[in-house]
């Protein structure tokens, strides 16, 4: 979920929770707070755990947490607080710059999981944090922490995900991270997808992911074609995510305001493709 910022680049909530519930509505069965769509890193705490209060209250979904950093004390620190915000569980992503090895990888990730009581879903993003959760790494976590229940892999990485699913079974629950690679990852056991485009394709999202887990590889390859040109909307080199989301969203009427700096702002090129690919979205259901 995107996080919304009014004019002076503050958070907004009163925007955050009309998002949430739009989204709740459209098909999303859980929202992801603070995370790389949600521009995380650019949080304080403060407005984190906010923010999560905020959520969780506005909708009768599962709430995620966004609360891991390369810094793995101040991971915990927050990790320690945010149950009392009424979230549902933790998003704890592998560190990013700092580089470690798998066994600081482990060691961080069981940190942020032994800091709650809440299930815990590992987020495997290399392209942002230059390191892959390895399967030994995910298997040796969750064998070790009771509460580590799942898996947002965004590395791309169907075999290793696939080895991973084989070796935990339904001790592990399997999440692409990348809506381009829902159905390869639900075609080696993952139960759907942490969506980007969902937030304005949340319906076609649920519909591939009922399509795929049914068995019906023609209708889910007929909505994935439909989603195409979304989901290559959603991120590029020159529009990286999340500006494209916060876009479309201010298309589709929510004034979720620009990105925080490092990201830079969108501009009226891109304000333009949102608009032609919403419009192409729409066309498409009738």
């Amino acid at each position: 979920m995107v996080t919304p910022f009014d004019e002076r680049g503050d958070v907004d909530f009163d925007v955050a929770r009309d998002v949430a519930r739009f989204l709740v509505a459209h098909g999303s069965d859980a929202l992801v707070v603070a995370g790389s769509t949600g521009e995380g890193s650019s949080l304080d705490d403060d407005e984190k755990l906010n923010l999560f209060a905020c959520v969780a209250e506005a909708v009768n979904t599962p709430v995620l947490a966004g609360t891991s950093f390369a810094n793995t004390r101040h991971s915990v620190a927050l990790t320690a607080r945010v149950a009392a915000c009424g979230v549902a569980g933790v998003l704890a992503t592998t560190p990013a710059y700092a580089r470690p090895s798998q066994a600081g990888i482990e060691a961080h990730l069981g940190a942020v999981a032994e800091a709650t009581t809440l299930p815990v879903m590992l987020y495997d993003i290399p392209s942002r944090t230059g390191r892959k959760i390895h399967s030994t790494t995910t298997v040796a976590l969750v064998q070790k922490h009771a509460n580590v229940v799942a898996l947002k892999d965004a590395s791309g990485d169907v075999p290793m995900a696939a080895h991973t699913k084989s070796v935990l079974g339904d001790q592990l629950d399997l999440y692409s991270g990348d809506d381009a690679m829902t159905l390869p990852f639900i075609a080696v056991g993952a139960a759907g997808v942490v969506s980007v485009a969902a937030h304005w394709a949340g319906a076609e999202f649920a519909a591939l992911v009922a399509a795929a887990l049914a068995g019906d590889p023609v209708r889910a390859g007929a909505i994935n074609e439909q989603l195409r040109p979304s989901i290559e909307f959603e991120s590029s080199e020159v529009y990286p995510n999340p500006l494209p989301t916060k876009a479309m969203m201010r298309q589709l009427g929510f004034a979720v305001g620009e990105c925080r700096l490092p990201h830079a702002g969108g501009d009226e090129v891109l304000d333009a493709r949102a608009h032609d690919v919403l419009t192409q979205l729409r066309f498409s259901r009738d």
